[in-house]
């Protein structure tokens, strides 16, 4: 089993490969896009969201919750930016664009994944 780690409150931004290239190939092929592009599949959950859904798709428990400090213990201070850190990332030009994802959901993405 496991859990969130930290507070699980910290957005975890997640895209599946298949987005990744639709992405690339959508940005290659839309003349309105320029500049950056966040690749991001839309709604990013929060950690203890994401633990939840991999736990229901895994079919196992997810109430062992991994602690601030014994995550900076195992990873030292790549812990803060790897696990802890927080960042809502939008995919706003994909969406403005009409990027039609393959994945949009974590758990459909995860049982695709899986499945394979």
């Amino acid at each position: 089993g496991g859990g969130k780690i930290g507070s699980g409150r910290q957005y975890w931004s997640w895209v599946s490969l298949d987005d990744v290239v639709g992405a690339i190939v959508h940005a290659i092929s839309t003349d309105a896009l320029s500049g950056p592009l966040n690749v991001v599949a839309p709604d990013p959950p929060t950690n203890a969201e994401y633990t939840t859904v991999l736990g229901r798709v895994l079919g196992r428990p997810t109430f062992f919750a991994v602690p601030a400090p014994a995550a900076r213990l195992v990873l030292g201070g790549m812990a803060d930016n790897l696990l802890l850190a927080s960042a809502r990332v939008e995919p706003a030009k994909l969406e403005e664009t009409g990027y039609n994802y393959r994945h949009p959901e974590l758990e459909g993405a995860l049982r695709h994944l899986l499945q394979e």
